[in-house]
């Protein structure tokens, strides 16, 4: 599996030996001697030093990963459920765009992953939604959310958001969870934005409602929205603090490979308030990493998934 990171190497040349031990040679001579002449301040910076440490320990860093798994459903059979449950793994909770909606049985691929993820190890909890109340049986879609019951608990039952239905096509799934070490509560919002040439932007200018309407910022927008994070429709939420996990990512898989590129549109996110959560690791999994790869690829999904870590209070 080959990971595309959003970060950056320096370069730390190393120093020759004699210019080391020199300096800290020095390095400890100025250590006592500022330990000796001021040893009441040491002490209250070593408390403060410390007290920072332990308040840094008091954050819980979560995974998340969004993932639109293109017609989830019987259409996958064993070897791809299993490829799904190894790539989405080592995540505190995945959101899931796609599942299929027209027999209830498919969403049974979703306990399938579920099963084959407790096999690997950790325990693993599901909800998956009600087909959403789209125009045409062939838009309507469930969604479905995934988690670790070690790190995190199901508020409230999940919901389809029914204040919407007649302004976005496949109404988000709206969820609550609960970080079970520190009982910090936080909303997931989970979309599949109607097709580019439909105008998504229509859709997703109703989030910007959603802190005033679950009196929280603790709020994580995901999906796939059709659009990209510049977008000037994401302006209302960025000035409130809000921010896109990745950019200027693609995030679809082409086709065919031209010039021995198979990425195509960046269109899946995730947005998150940066007043209440920081950051600290996110990108896009790519489970092709070679042109020959692609077409057995395209049988688990056209899109990548993308995930993001961040620290909470």
């Amino acid at each position: 599996m080959f990971l595309i990171f959003n970060a950056k190497k320096k370069n730390n040349p190393q120093p020759k030996t004699s210019k080391v031990i020199m300096k800290k040679s020095v390095l400890f001579l100025l250590v006592l001697f500022f330990n000796f002449t001021n040893a009441s301040y040491s002490s209250s910076q070593e408390n403060r030093v410390l007290s920072s440490l332990k308040e840094q320990e008091k954050k819980i860093a979560l995974k998340i990963l969004t993932w639109n798994i293109q017609d989830l459903g019987r259409s996958k059979n064993v070897n791809e459920i299993t490829a799904i449950a190894k790539i989405i793994k080592e995540h505190d909770i995945i959101a899931i765009q796609e599942v299929v909606a027209k027999d209830p049985a498919e969403a049974q691929a979703v306990a399938k992953i579920v099963d084959e993820l407790n096999r690997l190890g950790s325990k693993w909890d599901y909800s998956i939604s009600n087909p959403t109340k789209s125009p045409s049986s062939y838009i309507s879609e469930r969604y479905a959310y995934i988690w670790k019951t070690s790190k995190l608990k199901l508020v409230s039952k999940a919901i389809l958001d029914e204040s919407l239905e007649n302004s976005i096509e496949r109404e988000p799934y709206l969820a609550k969870f609960e970080i079970k070490k520190t009982k910090t509560a936080f909303y997931f919002i989970n979309i599949h934005a109607r097709v580019h040439g439909r105008n998504p932007e229509m859709e997703i200018a109703n989030f910007k409602e959603y802190p005033q309407r679950l009196k929280t910022d603790n709020i994580i927008i995901l999906g796939d929205f059709n659009l990209n994070e510049k977008h000037n429709v994401w302006n209302p939420l960025y000035k409130m603090g809000f921010k896109s996990a990745i950019k200027n990512t693609a995030t679809t898989l082409k086709q065919k490979c031209k010039n021995g590129n198979y990425m195509n549109h960046a269109i899946d996110n995730i947005y998150y308030n940066t007043h209440k959560m920081n950051a600290v690791n996110w990108g896009v999994i790519d489970f092709v990493s070679d042109c020959n790869n692609l077409l057995k690829a395209r049988m688990i999904s056209d899109h990548l998934p993308l995930f993001l870590e961040v620290t909470l209070p």
